[in-house]
């Protein structure tokens, strides 16, 4: 299946049904009165988590939605059927925006959470509802209301604990297969992985987190180099990123230079990502000889200033792994409990990632207009040296 993460839709409310005009008419029954009924209100339109789905994929072949409109009031004080509610599903961790005012309408975190997107129209009130002592026979209605119609873009964030960032081929997919049971795909070239991938790391009984692994990054992705800096974006409900190094370069470059790449970039994207929990995690040390593995990580330490935790494992063999997910594990459930015990830190953990969601939109709307930009200008300049005068030479022959 398709990996879809964005996708715009339009949606419409139903329309409330008109009110009724209708007398009662009897044999033998004079002047019965008014008896139009109400109309009946539009169907709403709601988003809803659903956990078995991951991508947004259905969304961009069908883009249009719209509820059902309520069905006008009839004689007799019927009140016209109301319009049944539209309710589509979306993957947990999708966020609802208003493309026309940039408005966040909310965001979907667990299953069965449901967004009211669209209300539907309020119903017309039928002639019997205007009936008073001085206007017996009333011939007032009103018609019912317009459902709401947005425009909609729908933004899909992975929900994860742990992020895994790194370089193409730093060994990130190798270290998810090493601690979880996912089987994302691992080859010895760049770019292997071109989607997130989710894997669950259980540590002890019914004691897990999750981590996300997503497609590397290179020096210049924050300008679209390899494959940009979109999937950043699923970093930002990360609590905790792990940073990791390629100890053994195939490129000939050096594990400082990369880690220092990598920080920039993510700089550049995020501030406020950039200043989140991140843990370095040296990895591939299998591959140096043992009188050079310290140095060569010591050097790293320095050129990066690191001062907060470092691992230094071999994902292929599992070295180090365990204990690196048991201090992970740990750092967690002690966030819970705090963020338990204060509500406040929770409010505050919103807004951050609410903040870097902000971020991580406005930097990647910004790539694509100055992307947008720049094909339009080299289409422009293709046609321009495209013309020649003397395609439009017209030759005219006298015949006498």
């Amino acid at each position: 299946m398709k990996f879809v993460d964005e996708a715009p839709i339009f949606v419409a409310a139903g329309n409330g049904g008109n009110g009724c005009l209708s007398f009662w008419r009897e044999k033998f029954v004079a002047k019965g009165g008014p008896d139009g009924g109400d109309g009946g209100d539009g169907g709403s339109v709601y988003l809803e988590a659903d956990d078995n789905l991951n991508t947004l994929v259905d969304y961009r072949y069908q883009p249009k939605y719209r509820a059902e409109h309520g069905q006008s009031g009839r004689g007799g004080n019927c009140t016209g059927a109301k319009g049944a509610d539209l309710v589509l599903k979306v993957p947990v961790g999708t966020t609802a925006i208003d493309i026309d005012t940039e408005e966040v309408l909310g965001d979907l975190r667990k299953a069965g959470d449901r967004l009211l997107v669209a209300k539907g129209g309020w119903h017309g009130l039928g002639n019997t509802r205007f009936k008073s002592s001085v206007n017996r026979a009333p011939r007032q209605t009103s018609p019912g209301k317009p459902g709401e119609q947005r425009n909609l873009k729908l933004e899909l964030k992975v929900l994860a604990d742990v992020g895994l960032l790194g370089l193409p081929n730093a060994g990130k997919s190798t270290l998810i297969r090493a601690v979880s049971s996912a089987k994302p795909k691992v080859a010895n070239y760049p770019f292997t992985t071109l989607v997130p991938n989710l894997g669950v790391v259980k540590v002890h009984e019914h004691r897990s987190f999750v981590v996300a692994d997503i497609p590397g990054l290179i020096e210049g992705a924050s300008e679209g180099a390899g494959l940009g800096i979109r999937f950043l974006k699923h970093l930002t409900r990360c609590r905790v990123l792990l940073h990791l190094v390629d100890m053994c370069p195939y490129d000939g470059t050096t594990p400082a230079e990369n880690a220092l790449a990598i920080v920039n970039e993510l700089e550049q994207f995020s501030p406020t990502l950039a200043e989140r929990e991140r843990w370095l995690v040296l990895n591939k040390l299998d591959m140096l000889p043992e009188d050079e593995a310290e140095a060569a990580c010591q050097e790293v330490i320095d050129k990066l200033n690191w001062e907060g935790p470092v691992f230094k494992v071999a994902a292929i063999n599992k070295t180090g792994t365990h204990e690196m997910c048991n201090e992970i594990l740990e750092y967690l459930e002690s966030t819970w409990d705090e963020e338990k015990a204060n509500p406040e830190l929770v409010e505050r953990e919103i807004d951050i990632q609410q903040q870097m969601q902000d971020e991580a939109r406005e930097r990647i709307e910004s790539l694509r207009e100055r992307h947008r930009a720049e094909r339009k200008a080299a289409k422009e300049e293709q046609s321009d040296d495209d013309w020649d005068d003397d395609d439009y030479d017209v030759d005219v022959e006298y015949v006498p």
